[in-house]
This record gives structure tokens, sequence and C-alpha cells, in this order.
């Protein structure tokens, strides 16, 4: 009797498990070098590889009780996106695997999604996630990500990037010798330009630590912000700019300088320039210390 009841069971197991199976995506649409592309996905993973194709290609599985995968748009312009039903709490993840052009203009929308981008050269690099971990290596021209909760892990060269978490942390490598914006709210920032000298960069954040190593630029400009984090920016011994700091219970550091406190009450400042003083260095806190280090 025990081999019926068994092989009746294997049975009721074999026709359940292709209920919950997830849908194997094959598909490939063309797409100008130079085109857009967006993606969209609620649930899961989108990841990202560059070739030189004119075309792309989108792999991976749809989860089970997703909707449908929908592809729209032309040579030029292309969208992506995973369409889950009114109600749909209990689909399971959804994989998205694509390969698209080198040069192409790329924008990517997530909700509980980690996205993981690679290779891309395009003039625009947009992600926008909510708790999804972040990853994107690439030259993109111009680069805009937003996130929630998820970490940002970047190494970019691009000339402009403007990047914004709330709790998370953002992590940013790169040879960048023009614009940085960073802000968060309680998570960590950390730039490095890898020796490049930077024309703009500005942090800001409320509880989290920034710290910057690279260069500024003939004529540039930094502008560090926090209320309660600390703030550190290492730059070369040849530095030619003018530096301010404050802070109202931090403490202040910098190679040189004279720290003004006043007789009674909190707060603390100092300014010193620099060789010549071409360029512009800002540093305030409420709380939290700063430090200038040149190295």
């Amino acid at each position: 009797m025990k081999f019926p009841i068994l092989t009746a069971a294997l049975l009721g197991a074999m026709a359940i498990a292709p209920a919950f199976a997830a849908t194997p995506i094959d598909e490939t649409r063309p797409l100008d070098p130079r085109g857009s592309l967006e993606v969209s996905n609620v649930k899961g993973r989108i990841e990202v590889r560059a070739w030189d194709r004119p075309e792309v290609h989108i792999a991976g599985s749809l989860g089970d009780g997703v909707e449908r995968l929908q592809i729209e748009g032309d040579r030029r312009s292309l969208e992506v996106k995973v369409r889950y039903p009114r109600n749909g709490r209990n689909a399971e993840p959804t994989t998205l695997l694509l390969s698209v052009p080198r040069q192409v203009d790329l924008e990517i929308h997530g909700v509980a999604v980690d996205i993981d981008v690679s290779g891309v050269a395009g003039g625009e690099l947009g992600i926008n996630s909510v708790s999804g971990d972040v990853v994107a290596v690439g030259a993109p021209r111009e680069v805009n990500i937003d996130s929630v909760s998820g970490n940002q892990r970047l190494n970019l060269n691009s000339r402009k990037l403007d990047l914004e978490s709330v709790s998370g942390n953002i992590a940013l490598r790169g040879r960048i010798d023009g614009e940085i914006s960073a802000e968060t709210v309680s998570g960590d920032i950390q730039i490095d330009t890898r020796g490049e000298a930077t024309r703009r960069l500005s942090t800001s954040s409320v509880s989290g630590d920034a710290s910057y190593t690279g260069g500024l630029a003939e004529g540039g400009r930094i502008s560090a912000e926090s209320v309660s984090g600390d703030i550190r920016i290492a730059l070369p011994k040849s530095l030619s700019a003018r530096v301010r700091a404050e802070s109202f219970s931090g403490d202040l550091r910098g190679p040189g300088v004279q720290v003004d406190k006043p007789k009674y009450g909190p707060g603390s400042s100092f300014e010193h320039t620099f060789g010549s003083g071409s360029g512009e260095i800002r540093m305030e806190t409420f709380s939290g210390s700063a430090e200038l280090v040149l190295e």
C-alpha cells in the first residue's frame, strides 16, 4: 500500500508545481544605438548590461501572479514594464535581465527591486528606487539617482551627478571633474573622484556622515552641510581655495587654521586661505565635527 500512496503524492506535487512556476522571458526588440529605454518593475530585480548591438534583449522570468510583460514603443524609444493585477500583493518577484545598446539613454523605476546597471555610456542615466539597492558602473554623461531605503554603490565616470537617498548610504567612485550633488537624511555619503579635480561638489545630510576625497578645480566650489553627522574633506596639499567652517557644538579642524570660539556660549568657526584662494570651500554643521585634510 505504500507505493500507491507515494506515487499519488508525487503526482499531486507535479500537478501543483507548474501553477507556482515563474514564466521565462525571451524577447528582442530593435533600438537605435542612441535611443531611449525606460524599464519598470515593482518587485524583484532589474539587471542591465551594455552591448554593441542595435537591439534590446530581455531575459529573466515573470513571477507567479504577474499579469504580463508590456513592451511598447519603436526603435527610437522603448518602454519595458512589468504589469501587475489590481490586487497584486501576492505576486512573486520578477527578474528582468536586459542587454541594451551602450549609448542608450536609460531610465529605471523600481519599488522593492534591486537594480544593477553596468557598461552604459549614453547621455542620461536615471534611476528611481524605493527599497532596493542600486549598483551602477559606467560612463553616462549625466546621472540622476533617487532612492529611499536602499544603498547606492556607484562607480561612474560622469560629468554631472545628482544623488539622493533617505536612509540608504551613497558610495560614489569615479573620474569625475564636473558637478556632484549628494543628499541624504540618515545615510552616509562617501565620494572619491580618484584624483580628479571636480568643479562643483555639494553634500547635505541630517544625521549621516559625509566624506570627500579628490581635488578641486581652479575656481571650483565645495559645500558640505550636516546637522549631527561628521564632515571630512581630503584634498591635495596644492589646494588653492578660501575655506570657511562653522559649527554650533561640534569640533572644527584644519591644517594651520585658527578656530575662533566666543568667550561665552557655544559655536566655533574659522576662515583660512590656502594658496592663491581661487576656489571656495564651505563646511557647516550643528553638532557634528568638520575636518579639512591636505594630503
